[in-house]
């Protein structure tokens, strides 16, 4: 009899978390590592989150259990926000909050998702989607899209993909890892497609205002509203509002999947943090000035990033317009030889990057195919410019 349930020994460790834990743990040791490696906002939470925060400890009903799907305010709040950032009209009773996006992914598809489901997996793709879907028993069916395609995968892509057992398609726009969004035109498409074909849709709207050079992020239930019955929208506060320690998500959808899963979370978790929902009700009735300076910053960012990444021989890096990644094909260097060593892998590249010149990001194979790295932009320019120009001068020695 093992000692490990099957079902758990199968779940990869999270890469993402694993390489940001390796660069802290080097750092706290002494090592100039600069780690590209975490998804989140290098900014604190607004103060007036941190105020709501505050004064919520003080307030006795704070202390105790509250319902499970979420404070009466705390699910207006969605609602309100639903409807001022997306247009899209819901009620309380078709939302629940969540301890983190990651609560939500896992719910969504343990809620609609049987045993033999295949789950539609455009590729690259966030490395907890894969290990959730396989938890609720379902198979998560890649569908890559490489640079050429700006990441974004086609309908015709789906279309090939599809089998009677398809249930879902996963969709994340602006994406994880490569900050690719997809167009008005493409989104409309997508979502008359899987109308057509009685496929659920599962929306990841968690990088909506990280957005750039015009860039928008529609809805998919908005342009297709045929689809609101058999959709679930995925969201939260922690890369909006740099709040990804505060452990607020949420989803929506429709009475009954949202009763079911409100029903697994009340075995799981029971209620949200009641201070944590406190200081998600202020950031998300507050304006959004804070979160267009953060985006200021990010564009910034983003633009030297890129800029930098191509100077570096072999890499071919695309202009992200959403979120905080860039996803730089890396091919161009596998097989040369660098200081002894002959990177075949991504894996190995990153492997190399972080042994010989202390810089950490996460290898492709997390995300899909190898070939890849994926750099968050979430740290200072000066951090930027170090790190990419410590990657350009070792990779400058390959022959």
């Amino acid at each position: 009899m093992t000692r490990i349930s099957a079902r758990i020994a199968a779940i990869a460790e999270s890469a993402t978390l694993a390489v940001d834990a390796k660069a802290k743990a080097l750092k706290a040791a002494g090592r100039p590592v600069i780690g590209f490696g975490a998804g989140e906002p290098d900014f604190p939470t607004p103060d007036y989150i941190v105020e709501a925060a505050s004064a919520a400890t003080k307030v006795a009903a704070n202390h105790r259990y509250s319902p499970t799907p979420g404070l009466p305010d705390m699910r207006d709040a969605i609602v309100a926000k639903t409807k001022r950032d997306s247009n899209y009209e819901i009620t309380a009773d078709q939302v629940l909050v969540t301890n983190g996006g990651k609560q939500a992914v896992y719910q969504a598809f343990a809620t609609i998702v049987d045993v033999g489901d295949e789950v539609l997996l455009p590729s690259p793709y966030w490395t907890t989607y894969p290990e959730c879907i396989q938890l609720a028993g379902g198979k998560a069916v890649e569908v890559f899209a490489d640079e050429t395609q700006n990441y974004l995968v086609t309908v015709d892509q789906l279309e090939a993909a599809r089998t009677p057992k398809t249930k879902a398609l996963l969709f994340c726009s602006p994406s994880n890892p490569t900050g690719s969004v997809y167009s008005v035109e493409q989104v409309k498409a997508i979502g008359e497609w899987a109308l057509k074909n009685n496929i659920w849709i599962i929306a990841d709207e968690i990088y909506e205002h990280l957005l750039y050079d015009g860039a928008t992020a529609p809805s998919m239930p908005v342009l297709v509203p045929g689809l609101a019955d058999t959709t679930i929208i995925l969201n939260g506060v922690a890369k909006t509002y740099a709040m990804t320690g505060w452990r607020v998500g949420w989803m929506i959808g429709p009475k009954d999947v949202i009763k079911a899963a409100t029903n697994l979370q009340s075995h799981l978790t029971s209620n949200v943090s009641n201070v944590s929902q406190r200081a998600a009700i202020a950031a998300l009735t507050g304006d959004l000035a804070a979160v267009h300076k953060m985006g200021e910053a990010f564009n910034r960012r983003r633009k030297l990033i890129v800029s930098l990444l191509n100077e570096i021989p072999g890499f071919s890096c695309p202009t992200p317009t959403g979120a905080f990644y860039v996803y730089p094909s890396v091919k161009g260097v596998l097989g040369k030889t660098i200081r002894g060593k002959t990177p075949t892998t991504s894996a190995e590249l990153a492997t190399l990057i972080l042994d010989e010149v202390e810089v950490a990001a996460v290898p492709g194979e997390a995300f899909g195919p190898s070939g890849y790295l994926r750099f968050s932009y979430a740290l200072s320019d000066e951090d930027i410019v170090e790190g990419i120009g410590r990657i350009k001068k070792l990779v400058e020695e390959a022959n």
